[in-house]
């Protein structure tokens, strides 16, 4: 023992441990404020864009059910802290940000890159908005995908737009300029045509931004890597040119006549076919884009798989003529819009690979949804369907015995 240890308490003069709080975890704009230094290399404004659009949509596709102010919420956050801590690499995302921000983050971006241009050096990229100067647009036979082309000059913005069983963007890319040139060339012999045409630029913008529209209210978020990374900048570039949403008209009851009239007069006279073929029609007129007869590939299946054991209740004779009515109403739809027999081919074979997914579905109470299970209860207590009386009845007794199992078995 050293003369100096000598009478001290054990353990004085050690080196005191200190209690180590829990490591808080960053933030997505933390992380954003540091990977900002790579932006002072930039010169590209194009790059910056996509970098910004980057960190957006994840903000986007990270953000819970229900919460439509994601982006907004991280750029008060980036804010902040840029703010507070006032640097180079700060201000160089703030105006980043700015360039693909919604307008309603506007004022406050401007607002912050004002305050920081008074200590930091702006950063070197041209202030110009790319402005669009040609538009083309590329459509299957279908009318059930689209791809446009949208070019700016020293690239050209491509979506990929599908609509079978509901408007998605399906993928986002940037690609050199005269890519649209070449579109016809990269098709291969035996895919479905997708001829290309000029359109006004302000109608294409229209078109993304409606489906942008669309897409943002899918739940799951549609979480493609390149759309989450572009959607901010797309809808930067289209957003003013957001239509407003369209007023539906519903099918009349004299074409609705028509056109079943028409099909059973090709094919069976018979009630079930007409049955069926109203039940198309529904499917049809609320559901393709190219509506009520806009059937392909994609519709098939959605029709067999998804809507109809949700939502119809098919008697035994529909059942029994359903494969051989869908096929010949999917031609019949065809041919009244024209489409090659060699395309309407393909179309009529996914009824036969479709239909096993139907009969392993449609009796499957689970999956049903509330319009069929309530048919389905009607039909089992001998109720007519066409007595609007007895159905309201009915359904009022239906609504009072849930009541009463809900107060009698109340969930944990």
């Amino acid at each position: 023992m050293s003369p100096k240890s000598r009478g001290r308490p054990a353990g004085r003069g050690k080196p005191k441990s200190r209690r180590q709080g829990p490591v808080r975890q960053l933030r997505l704009s933390d992380r954003l404020v540091h990977a900002a230094r790579d932006l002072l290399a930039y010169t590209d404004r194009l790059e910056v864009e996509q970098w910004a659009s980057g960190w957006l949509g994840q903000a986007w596709l990270q953000a819970p059910l229900g919460d439509r102010e994601a982006e907004h919420t991280f750029i008060l956050e980036v804010v902040g802290r840029c703010i507070s801590h006032p640097s180079p690499q700060g201000l160089a995302a703030v105006v980043a940000l700015r360039m693909v921000a919604q307008p309603s983050d506007h004022k406050l971006l401007d607002g912050t890159i004002e305050i920081l241009q008074e200590s930091q050096p702006a950063p070197p990229w041209p202030d110009a908005a790319f402005s669009p100067v040609r538009a083309m647009r590329a459509v299957d036979v279908y009318d059930s995908e689209r791809v446009l082309f949208i070019e700016y000059g020293t690239h050209t913005l491509l979506a990929q737009i599908l609509t079978s069983g509901g408007t998605v963007v399906e993928q986002l890319q940037l690609l050199q300029t005269g890519a649209a040139e070449v579109w016809e060339d990269t098709r291969e012999d035996d895919e479905v045509p997708m001829p290309i045409e000029e359109v006004p630029v302000a109608d294409a913008l229209a078109d993304l931004a409606d489906a942008l529209r669309h897409t943002d209210m899918l739940w799951p978020r549609h979480d493609d890597e390149d759309f989450v990374d572009l959607r901010a900048l797309a809808w930067a570039r289209c957003r003013e040119h957001l239509p407003e949403w369209p007023e539906f008209v519903a099918l009349s009851d004299a074409d609705r006549h028509e056109l079943i009239e028409a099909f059973v007069g090709q094919t069976v006279d018979s009630e079930a076919y007409r049955r069926l073929a109203d039940l198309f029609l529904d499917y049809g007129d609320g559901y393709l884009n190219n509506r009520p007869l806009g059937w392909s590939p994609g519709a098939v299946g959605m029709f067999l798989a998804d809507w109809l054991p949700r939502k119809a209740f098919l008697d035994d004779d529909e059942r029994a003529a359903l494969p051989d009515a869908l096929r010949s109403w999917v031609r019949f739809a065809l041919e009244r819009r024209g489409v090659a027999d060699e395309w309407i081919t393909p179309v009529v074979a996914d009824v036969d690979m479709w239909l096993p997914e139907f009969e392993a579905t449609v009796d499957d109470e689970t999956s049903w949804g509330p319009a069929k299970q309530i048919a389905a209860e009607l039909q089992a207590r001998g109720v007519d369907l066409t007595d609007e009386d007895a159905v309201e009845d009915v359904i009022q007794q239906l609504n009072a015995e849930n009541i009463a199992r809900r107060l009698l078995d109340p969930p944990l």
